[in-house]
C-alpha cells in the first residue's frame, strides 16, 4: 500500500506524485516475551484462523516445555471455533478496540518505521527486508519496546 507522507512544496502548489495501487501481502504472526525479550515469529499468506491454527502449532512446537499466555485482540480468526488451542498455551483477549494494551504492538509500529522507509519492488524483496529487521533485533530492545509495566508487575506476582 502507498504511504502518505508530507512533502515540502511552493505555497499554494500540491505536490503530484505517481501512486502504484498493486496490492501484495504476507502477514506476520508474532510472540514476544516482554520479561526476556524471547521472541517467535511467522510469516504466513493470509490472515485467517487456519494459518493461526498454523502458528499456534508452530509455536506449540517452539516452546513445548513451558506454559504461554498469548495476549491477543479480538480478531474473528483467534476467537474460530474450529481452532483447536495447543495445551501449553492459553488466550487472553484484550478488551475490544485497546490495541495500546498489546504487548506486540509497540514492536509492529517499530518494524513498520523501519520498513516503510523504503520501496520494494517485489514481495520476496519486502520479506527479506522482513527478516532481516527481525534477525537485527537483540533481546534487550525486543524487552524495552514490549516490557509494559503492566505486564512485568503481573509475571513477577506470579
Amino acid at each position: 500500500m502507498p504511504v502518505v507522507s508530507r512533502r515540502i512544496t511552493l505555497s499554494g502548489i500540491k505536490p503530484v506524485a505517481e501512486i502504484d495501487y498493486r496490492y501484495e501481502w504476507v502477514y506476520l504472526y508474532g510472540a514476544v516475551e516482554p520479561l526476556t525479550g524471547e521472541r517467535f515469529f511467522f510469516q504466513l499468506s493470509h490472515l485467517t484462523a487456519e494459518c493461526f491454527q498454523i502458528f499456534l502449532n508452530q509455536f506449540r512446537s517452539a516452546f513445548p516445555e513451558s506454559l504461554n499466555v498469548l495476549v491477543l485482540d479480538n480478531g474473528r480468526f483467534h476467537q474460530a471455533k474450529s481452532l483447536e488451542i495447543p495445551e501449553n498455551v492459553v488466550l487472553l483477549f484484550l478488551p475490544p478496540y485497546s490495541p495500546e494494551l498489546s504487548p506486540i504492538e509497540r514492536l509492529w509500529q517499530d518494524i513498520k518505521a523501519k520498513l516503510f522507509s523504503q520501496s520494494y519492488q517485489t514481495l520476496e524483496d519486502m520479506q527479506a527486508r522482513v527478516s532481516e529487521i527481525l534477525h537485527n533485533y537483540c533481546d534487550a530492545t525486543i524487552a524495552k519496546l514490549t516490557g509494559f509495566s503492566l505486564f512485568i508487575n503481573a509475571a513477577n506476582a506470579i
